[in-house]
């Protein structure tokens, strides 16, 4: 069963880092792109950072660039998001998402292009 569980989530500060993980199981990584979506309160659903599959290739929302950065540890099916320099507007949960395919894709990232979700991680930014 394929099934994706994230962690890392807690509360970060103002111009802080977190860094979240998400561990997969019962699919075959190495052939998924993942991504990152978050939703804060009162918010819709976000796409924040994609990964190819071989890990060659990411993107990011222009919001987190130079800030957030995605990478992917194929041998632990395992990827991670390194976020620094956060901001409060970026409380939300984060959810991690798999899709069937070599590379992410162009434009804006779709929920509905996503086959697989984790349940989420809460990340608070707050001083």
């Amino acid at each position: 069963q394929l099934q994706l569980v994230e962690s890392g989530g807690g509360l970060g500060q103002p111009g802080g880092s977190l860094r979240l993980s998400c561990a997969a199981s019962g699919f075959t990584w190495r052939y998924y792109a993942i991504a990152w979506f978050r939703q804060g309160p009162g918010k819709e659903r976000e796409g924040v950072s994609c990964i190819s599959a071989s890990g060659g290739s990411t993107n990011h929302v222009d919001s987190v660039k130079g800030r957030f950065t995605i990478s992917r540890d194929n041998a632990k099916n395992t990827t991670y998001l390194q976020m620094n320099s956060l901001k409060p507007e970026e409380t939300a949960v984060y959810y991690c998402a798999a899709a069937p395919r070599a590379t992410c894709f162009t434009g804006p990232m779709n929920a509905v292009d996503f086959s697989a979700w984790g349940r989420g991680t809460r990340v608070t930014v707050s001083s």
